[in-house]
Parts: structure tokens; C-alpha cells; sequence
């Protein structure tokens, strides 16, 4: 089902945002204090604004309440993220996404009415640094600080045997998810499955036990 999203600034962030929002079928509305930024981006959108919410006139005349979700997705300007978080707060908004850069941001962004605080930059950078750390990591998402899904290759010597002849959840306390060959996806294999020397496995489990099967030791 659709969701009706606002998004305030159009940074890099916020264009990203707001254009992948919109591909995936949700009613997006942009604002952004620049009006070449809305001339050049509105037309992609349900609706576009040119005006600067930390104007309290211009958030209450949006109507805030009636979306779902708003972020505030403003560059490098934490004054504004902290003026636009609370007037949204004060004028009905359901559910308040803010970005942040530093952790010391986000109990003060929470403290006036937050809901949830994103770190793009920093999920960015803990991204590819567990991919290029890792040896033949081509994907993962974090979870929790502890367990993420990752996609691999496996590992040389597993070609050409089973699941449950390598014993792989109990040896290495991983669970596999699902197995790509190609562009052949195998969700949940059975335990008879023989790998093959190209096969990539969608595993979870804990980051420290995938780095025992991933390391480039």
C-alpha cells in the first residue's frame, strides 16, 4: 500500500531518498529552500514546495499530519534539522525520520521529537568497509550490532559437497538462507544440496562468526 511521505531537503541524501521513495509506488512530496533544487527535481514528484520550513507559517500550511512518514533530510545545517524536527513535532507529524552526522545529534533530535535518527554517511562507510575487509563479501545488511545478512561466495574447499556434509550450522553457526547461482536464486536449500564452485550463499548470523568464513585469512 502506498505511503504519503514528505521529504524536506533536497541534498544528495534527500534527492536519493525521496526519487527511490517514489519509484517503489509512494506519494512523495519534496521541499527545499532552493528554487532551482525544485524547478530541476519537482515534476518527479506527487508535489514540490520551494520555502523554508524552519518558517513555522510554511510547515503548518502543509499540513504535516496528513503523511504518513516526513524526514528531514537537511545537508549540513543541524540548526535547521532541529528547528524543522520540533515544528513538525508541534504541528501533528505521525511519524518524524531525521538525518544526523554524529551521534551526540541524535538524543537532542529524539529529545524534541524524532522518532527514529539515520546516519547515511556513517551506514555508508560501516558498508564498505565490512565489504572490502572481508574476502568476497558482495553484499550485506546489518540487522543489529551483532548479526547482519550477508551474500559471499563460499569457501574453496566446500565445492563439491553437501550442506549437511559440512556440517554448516553447528561448525560454523551460520544459517544459510538461501543460495545464488548466477541469476538463479534457491531459497531455504535442503541439506542435500551439493555446492558448486561458483554458488553465493545468503547467510545471517553473527558478524564474528562471518568473519571466520569471509576473513582474508
Amino acid at each position: 500500500m502506498a505511503k504519503s511521505i514528505l521529504v524536506i531537503g533536497m541534498s544528495r541524501f534527500g534527492r536519493h531518498l525521496a526519487k527511490r521513495l517514489a519509484d517503489l509506488g509512494n506519494d512523495v512530496m519534496i521541499v527545499d529552500k532552493n528554487e532551482e533544487i525544485i524547478n530541476k527535481h519537482g515534476s518527479y514528484f506527487t508535489d514540490a514546495l520551494c520555502g523554508d520550513c524552519t518558517n513555522e507559517d510554511i510547515v503548518r500550511a502543509l499540513g504535516v499530519d496528513n503523511f504518513d512518514i516526513c524526514f528531514v533530510a537537511i545537508g549540513d545545517d543541524f540548526q535547521s534539522s532541529l528547528v524543522i524536527t520540533a515544528l513538525l513535532k508541534e504541528n501533528g507529524a505521525k511519524y518524524i525520520v531525521t538525518k544526523a552526522k554524529q551521534d551526540i545529534q541524535e538524543d537532542l533530535l529524539k529529545r524534541i521529537g524524532a522518532d527514529e535518527v539515520v546516519y547515511p554517511d556513517k551506514a555508508i562507510a560501516e558498508k564498505v568497509a565490512r565489504k572490502f575487509n572481508a574476502k568476497n563479501v558482495f553484499d550485506f545488511i546489518e540487522l543489529t550490532d551483532e548479526y547482519s545478512v550477508y551474500e559471499t561466495a563460499i569457501k574453496p574447499e566446500w565445492e563439491g559437497k553437501s550442506i549437511n556434509e559440512l556440517n554448516i550450522r553447528q561448525k560454523y553457526k551460520i544459517n544459510i538462507i538461501a543460495i545464488k547461482a548466477g541469476t538463479y536464486l534457491n531459497p531455504i536449500p535442503g541439506a542435500d544440496y551439493i555446492f558448486r564452485g561458483d554458488d553465493h550463499i545468503i547467510i545471517i548470523g553473527k558478524n564474528s562468526d562471518v568473519a571466520k568464513i569471509t576473513n582474508k585469512g
